[in-house]
């Protein structure tokens, strides 16, 4: 149990982030690859060229003092930490971390061949239910800091799991970090909507301004999902962290509240039953709406 704590504690220190794991490979769909330096994202550049920065959309105004400074906002105040609560989609649940997810989880995670799954996370692939159930489950749903929802698909069970971590209430900022589908559940309605309740939680029902989206520089899989969801990639940081005694540069992106509305309305568009034939294959890919 301290291994997992320790780790997250670490990244809290860092704000590091881990959305890592098995989210390219289950959400990437529609999005072709793009390696640093190439602009090729819909919704900003892989690019690590020095000064490369998404556009401003902040309000700049001047001080007494003649200074520049960020525009107000206007009745802030902190936000709510993300709850425990179930979310409810079409597709999917997301349902807070409890000890009675620990079998389904271990079975649709940590079967032999699925190791790649774990190759970017922060701790070694589980190796037996106690391990899940003990450096996972009871870890994650033991923190105050943090919460964590696994997702559940209609008639399956338990194949995926994420953390709103680190929360910054008094920002409005969360990231949804350590993404991880069992690959049963990845490239499915299920895996993309999981995703989307999450978002739908913090900006619509929490009223966050902003969602961070973080990853190994190397997780390219990773980064497409990003850009498929709307996030815009805002930078790389370089040899930000020491995982499993390998470095790790981090590439950060984000989603604002301003953009959450269109973001919002592409995802619902995407989810839409309309959108998806008989074999349950889609008609339009996210990436294009």
């Amino acid at each position: 149990m301290r291994r997992y704590v320790g780790v997250l504690k670490a990244l809290d220190t860092r704000r590091g982030g881990w959305t890592d794991g098995a989210a390219g490979s289950a959400l990437a769909g529609a999005v072709t690859a793009a390696d640093p330096g190439e602009k090729t994202s819909r919704y900003g550049a892989f690019s690590s060229a020095p000064g490369t920065q998404p556009a401003t959309v902040a309000v700049v105004e001047t001080n007494a003092h003649g200074q520049s400074v960020g525009a107000l906002v206007p009745e802030w105040s902190p936000r709510p930490m993300p709850e425990r609560v179930e979310l409810a989609g079409r597709y999917v649940t997301a349902e807070p971390i409890d000890q009675r997810h620990t079998d389904a989880l271990y079975a649709s995670l940590c079967r032999p061949g699925d190791e790649s799954l774990w190759t970017y996370r922060p701790v070694p692939f589980p190796t037996s239910r106690a391990e899940v159930e003990e450096e996972l489950v009871r870890a994650l749903a033991a923190r105050t800091d943090s919460v964590t929802q696994v997702f559940v698909p209609v008639g399956g069970i338990a194949s995926g799991l994420a953390t709103f971590f680190p929360c910054v209430p008094s920002s409005g900022v969360v990231e949804i970090s350590g993404v991880l589908f069992g690959r049963g559940m990845q490239r499915t309605a299920a895996a993309t909507e999981a995703i989307h309740l999450l978002l739908r939680h913090v900006f619509d029902d929490l009223g966050y301004r902003r969602v961070e989206w973080k990853c190994d520089t190397l997780n390219a899989p990773s980064r497409r999902a990003a850009a498929r969801f709307g996030f815009t990639y805002e930078g790389r940081f370089r040899q930000h962290m020491v995982i499993k005694g390998r470095t790790r540069d981090t590439d950060w992106f984000s989603i604002l509240d301003s953009e959450w509305p269109a973001i919002r309305a592409r995802h619902e568009r995407w989810l839409d039953p309309a959108n998806f034939d008989s074999d349950g294959l889609q008609r339009q890919g996210l990436g294009s709406i």
